[in-house]
């Protein structure tokens, strides 16, 4: 399946990290989170991507443009550059496709603006490029298969706390409670839709909006609960989070990947030495 990566907003919530780069372009670690995302949908087995481009879009492509994988891999470099062999199968063969959906648009704007791109597609995922997870998208997918409906996104619990109030019209409050010890479910950015999604939208509409009033009103749009690691990265705290756990090693968005990769790598070097 296809993945549209919508990468052209202003990461307005962390503008004193964004103001130079498009958000998904932020590093987390050495790498940018538009990395870290392809990285994940690649573990399953999805490399072709469409990026939809707005904000700063140059950056972007100017990134893959120049993108040299021995940067990121294990190499052995001879005639001084001239020729590098990279060790282990770090690398997954990509197709992406660049293209400049505008630089006010929404999100429901940029998929439609590329949905010729998707001809020929029954079924696509998507996402909002700036948040992380380690959701089995093998599950939601034969889940979402097996609905028969057109659209599903993840549910997640908020990474924030908030004090949620009661309260009645006089001002009396009948009661107060953490967020985490309420039932609350947010849609945390990871979709799959079939190909019919597209009869429920309209030119100028946000995705979220009226196209998903119109699949509620037609029993067409499932949600997959995930209860596992899901972080958005809003803030520069998140921002930290995420960094954190890479600094530590610990990157449960890239497990199956990173497992596999580090196994192949640890093996061309004991061949090598």
């Amino acid at each position: 399946m296809k993945t549209v990566l919508f990468c052209g907003g202003l990461g307005t919530r962390i503008r004193d990290v964004s103001e130079s780069i498009p958000k998904p372009m932020i590093p987390i670690g050495d790498k940018p989170i538009l990395w870290h995302l392809m990285h994940y949908y690649g573990q399953f087995g999805h490399n072709d991507f469409i990026l939809c481009l707005g904000y700063k879009a140059n950056v972007i492509k100017e990134y893959f443009l120049n993108y040299k994988p021995q940067t990121y891999a294990d190499c052995v470099v001879t005639g001084f550059g001239n020729q590098v062999e990279i060790l282990g199968d770090r690398q997954q063969d990509w197709r992406i496709a660049m293209i400049d959906t505008g630089m006010w648009r929404n999100i429901g704007e940029r998929l439609w603006a590329v949905r010729e791109h998707l001809a020929g597609e029954d079924m696509f995922l998507a996402n909002y490029s700036d948040g992380l997870s380690d959701l089995d998208l093998t599950e939601m997918t034969k889940e979402f298969r097996a609905s028969g409906k057109v659209a599903c996104f993840i549910a997640v619990r908020p990474s924030f706390s908030l004090h949620l109030v009661d309260v009645q019209p006089s001002g009396k409050v009948e009661r107060i409670r953490a967020s985490q010890d309420a039932n609350l479910w947010i849609n945390g950015g990871f979709f799959i839709f079939r190909k019919e999604i597209f009869n429920y939208m309209r030119d100028g509409e946000e995705l979220v909006e009226a196209p998903f009033r119109r699949l509620i009103d037609a029993d067409q749009l499932m949600a997959f609960r995930h209860e596992g690691f899901w972080r958005p990265m809003d803030t520069l705290k998140d921002k930290q989070v995420l960094e954190d756990l890479v600094e530590k090693g610990k990157m449960p968005w890239l497990r199956y990947w990173d497992l596999a990769s580090r196994t192949a790598a640890a093996d061309a070097k004991r061949k090598i030495g």
